[in-house]
């Protein structure tokens, strides 16, 4: 299909599109809820809460982009190629399965549900109601993906100008009468102390730094049926488009934490940032407010579905090819569906170790792909520094499951060993590991670069 595609060049306007389509896809469920809830927990602290949360929500994604574009990547895929085959498979799986069926995908629908739809439903119907919803939902997301060369337009021009339509709209009426001076409200006691690590790990919640890993092939895909065919000139279009994106997200979420700062002169802390957003757009608006918040919370929520189901789709249609595109993306709405009427808590509770080890990965690949010019993309430094990083990841991941994982006698014991390591206690524990891993990595690499300089011998390395 794509050799079919008539090359151009881009105009504004299609830049705009292209930039609109990309925050779109970013800007979903756990965008809206954890900020706001992270502004609750920072209370007057959330200004250093929000820088770290910048780094993880806003830095990262942005980086992940950059990663696609720098390797001239077409997925996830590619980027952990370097690693072999092997682990590249087993990564895009984890990856996508993470932020697919599993845990993201399924969010889209429950946080859509239990904000924006949940208090016209009697307790005794939620079930249903949430059965009905997300097999309306995922039915709307299958068809509005299924064509791949209409998804840029369906979610750049139409859901995501609608969904930042109503989000300005709240905005303009909650800063106008704010609900209190955010810096004189109480911040809970890990934030009083420790407000921009947890910030930063707050970010993680929202699952972007993986998806810029995952949505590269829709992107991709998007830019290349604009004309762009060329990988040089499709990275660049990608790389302006992604920075101009995560830029205006970055606003959106400073703002999300102001506001989540500002409600506890009204209301006390939220179970979650869902609960949060339902009580302030009700206080301001009544009725009529719960009701454009269902119509922003299904939309921005609809747009990141397409993207993650789109995604899923076509990654294990181009590697596991046996099954077409279309059969992929019923296979990841089916299952999306189903998980995602488990609960929205059930969720967030199993999902966070998940997180917690695939994270310090994702990161230590985003930057090794941005810095992979300068060592050739070779093998050997991508093993050193992921072998280091897989050893902590795995701590945190027991760490971070509940109770019945992490404070069981295996759990308290990976807890005693993960103790010993530099920064442990900010959840930060694989950074110090991860450099080393770089530092040997180099050197092993440099050691190599001499060994051919002297034997003209090749240097491992992947292309």
């Amino acid at each position: 299909m794509l050799n079919r595609v008539q090359k151009r060049n881009l105009t504004k306007r299609d830049y705009v599109t292209l930039s609109s389509m990309i925050f779109a896809l970013f800007f979903g469920a756990g965008n809206l809820i954890f900020p706001l809830h992270l502004g609750q927990l920072a209370g007057g602290h959330w200004g250093i809460a929000a820088a770290g949360f910048l780094i993880t929500a806003v830095l990262l994604p942005l980086l992940s982009v950059l990663a696609v574009c720098v390797t001239k990547s077409k997925g996830v895929y590619d980027i952990g190629k370097p690693l072999g085959a092997t682990f590249a498979v087993v990564f895009m799986v984890l990856i996508h399965f993470t932020i697919g069926p599993f845990f993201g995908t399924p969010r889209t629908a429950t946080v859509s549900f239990t904000v924006g739809l949940a208090p016209f439903f009697p307790a005794k119907y939620q079930s249903l109601a949430l059965l009905l919803f997300s097999a309306a939902f995922f039915g709307l997301a299958y068809y509005l993906s299924v064509e791949q060369s209409k998804i840029m337009a369906r979610v750049g021009k139409l859901l995501n100008p609608l969904f930042l339509l109503l989000l300005v709209a709240i905005f303009a009426v909650a800063f106008s009468s704010p609900l209190a001076h955010a810096g004189s409200t109480s911040a809970t006691a890990a934030y009083q102390t420790a407000g921009f690590t947890n910030g930063f790990l707050q970010g993680y919640n929202t699952m972007d730094a993986l998806a810029g890993l995952a949505l590269g092939v829709t992107i991709v895909t998007a830019v290349n049926f604009m004309g762009q065919t060329d990988p040089n000139k499709a990275a660049w279009v990608t790389a302006r488009a992604g920075f101009f994106s995560m830029a205006f997200e970055g606003l959106i979420y400073v703002l999300l934490i102001l506001l989540g700062a500002q409600s506890l002169g009204q209301f006390k802390l939220s179970d979650n940032g869902g609960v949060a957003f339902d009580q302030i757009v009700n206080h301001y608006m009544g009725n009529a407010g719960q009701a454009i918040l269902a119509v922003l919370i299904i939309t921005t929520c609809l747009t990141t579905a397409i993207g993650l189901v789109a995604a899923f789709a076509q990654d294990f249609h181009k590697h596991f090819g046996f099954l077409s595109y279309k059969a992929w993306l019923r296979i990841t709405c089916l299952a999306s569906f189903l998980t995602a009427n488990v609960g929205l808590n059930q969720i967030i509770a199993w999902s966070t170790p998940v997180l917690m080890f695939l994270y310090p990965l994702a990161m230590a690949l985003i930057f090794l792909s941005i810095l992979s010019p300068l060592f050739h993309k070779s093998s050997v430094v991508y093993v050193w520094v992921v072998v280091f990083t897989v050893v902590p990841a795995v701590f945190d991941m027991v760490a971070a499951f509940p109770a019945v994982v992490s404070q069981s006698t295996f759990g308290q014991a990976m807890a005693h060993v993960q103790s010993f390591l530099p920064l442990a206690s900010s959840g930060m524990d694989w950074l110090v590991p991860a450099l080393v891993g770089a530092v040997f990595g180099t050197a092993h690499y440099l050691l190599l670069q001499r060994a051919k300089t002297s034997t003209g011998m090749e240097v491992p390395m992947k292309r």
